[in-house]
């Protein structure tokens, strides 16, 4: 039987949480336990490094690569408590899971990480980039400058600073998955600066496809584009009539769980999509609109 995935209309009850948010604080838990997953060997041999893993989207995707055989190495910001149930929950599926303390916004912290994963496993394969960062605002002039820089360092100064990190590393065949989102191509009104880096990242994506095919012998840059997904972020950056009522506006009539969006990485990185390159990888049950 298929998981019961909660509704828009159970979230009325649910209530903010303090920022940086913690998956272990929120009220109705992210899905991220990948309990009905049936993996296939497709990252054996691999090696991933995944930042923002300590929760949400990309806490599923170190257990989804564990699954598949890879080893992991995640980096995280501020939650180590999220962190390390991120590592045991890879290691009771018998998997490696490295866990790293960095910010991206920190050139040498990128640096530091693509090390300290090479010095544990011998190698790199896969570079996941999930850390991201965002705060609602209801006007554009409520943007302070503080914000908008930390917004763009960590969105998209911190995924140049990790791939041009790991290039170096990375060979034939050999991945890079950053995650975009629908908002970046339809907007949110709420979202302003967020919105805007992702509409940079999808960019980025495409750029450095082109280049890298060319130069780097076929190492492979796609994205991935969620919809609205259930992660500490939303009750800890929007406000609480849009977390109480989150995901109404998707056609499935829910938000997504950080498991369903689990697969779409493993798929592009692994050989099954070995012919994919600059692809922006929708999964956002439906939502096509900028409706909020």
């Amino acid at each position: 039987m298929a998981k019961v995935r909660p509704t828009s209309d159970d979230f009325k009850n649910e209530q903010k949480i303090p920022y940086p948010g913690k998956q272990s604080e929120m009220q109705i838990q992210p899905q991220t336990d990948l309990a009905e997953y049936k993996a296939a060997g497709k990252l054996e041999g691999k090696v991933a490094l995944i930042t923002g893993a300590d929760s949400g989207i990309g806490r599923a995707v170190a257990l989804a690569f564990a699954l598949e055989g890879a080893k992991v190495a995640i980096l995280y910001n501020a939650n180590t408590n999220d962190a390390e149930e991120t590592r045991r929950m890879v290691e009771e599926k018998e998997g490696e899971c490295l866990v790293i303390q960095g910010d991206v916004r920190r050139k040498q912290t990128c640096e530091d990480a693509v090390k300290a994963t090479l010095e544990r496993y011998g190698k790199l394969n896969v570079l996941v980039n999930a850390a991201a960062y965002q705060m609602a605002v209801k006007n554009v002039l409520e943007l302070t400058e503080e914000q908008i820089r930390r917004t763009f360092d960590t969105n998209i100064l911190g995924y140049i600073f990790m791939i041009q990190a790991a290039l170096p590393h990375l060979k034939s065949g050999d991945t890079i998955i950053n995650t975009g989102s629908i908002v970046g191509e339809t907007g949110n009104e709420m979202l302003i600066d967020y919105t805007a880096t992702k509409g940079a990242i999808h960019a980025l994506t495409k750029s450095l496809a082109l280049q890298f095919g060319k130069q780097k012998n076929g190492i492979r840059v796609n994205a991935v584009l969620p919809g609205p997904v259930w992660t500490p972020n939303i009750p800890a950056t929007m406000p609480l009539e849009e977390v109480q009522k989150f995901g109404h506006e998707v056609a499935l009539g829910r938000p997504g769980q950080p498991e369903e969006l689990a697969p779409a990485y493993v798929f592009l990185a692994c050989d099954d999509s070995s012919f994919v390159t600059g692809s922006l990888l929708h999964v956002t049950g439906g939502k096509l609109s900028s409706d909020s």
